[in-house]
């Protein structure tokens, strides 16, 4: 089941694309968070998305909005990732225990064992304020969580 929008978000902590710990609750009280599943770099839609991200990191930025991107690749995968594709913001990695955090947001798909396009604009409270969730082959429109970033 999908968290709800007025829910406070799970906490989790995950390694990044360097190896360094990122914990949700770092950003409390510091910045809005836009929190991005997507099922597995180096696909087609997801690169598509993730630099659509990148492109526009400086309107999440005036937003006062940490992007955090979630994959259930290794952190290997996401290095070498994010570098061919300039991808600055974390990619984390749901890699093992094998989508705990896509399970605890409702996003893991267990027949295809990775995240579907789930995305949480998360609050500086720690609630979530907007979601959608696409299936697999269904890519997310950017312009909505600068939208729900901008009604906070």
């Amino acid at each position: 089941m999908t968290i709800e929008v007025g829910s406070q978000a799970p906490d989790f902590q995950l390694k990044d694309n360097h190896g360094r710990t990122v914990r949700l609750s770092e950003f409390r009280g510091e910045k809005n968070v836009v929190l991005v599943f997507y099922p597995f770099a180096f696909t087609g839609v997801c690169t598509g998305e993730l630099c659509a991200l990148r492109d526009e990191l400086p309107r999440f930025e005036d937003e006062d909005a940490q992007i955090l991107a979630v994959s259930n690749d290794s952190i290997h995968t996401l290095r070498v990732f994010a570098e061919q594709e300039g991808l600055e913001y974390p990619l984390l990695s749901d890699f093992w225990p094998h989508g705990e955090t896509s399970r605890a947001y409702g996003v893991f798909d267990e027949d295809k064992g990775c995240a579907v396009r789930g995305t949480f604009v998360i609050d500086k409270a720690g609630t979530v304020r907007w979601s959608v969730v696409n299936g697999l082959p269904d890519a997310r429109d950017l312009k909505d969580y600068v939208k729900a970033l901008e009604a906070l």
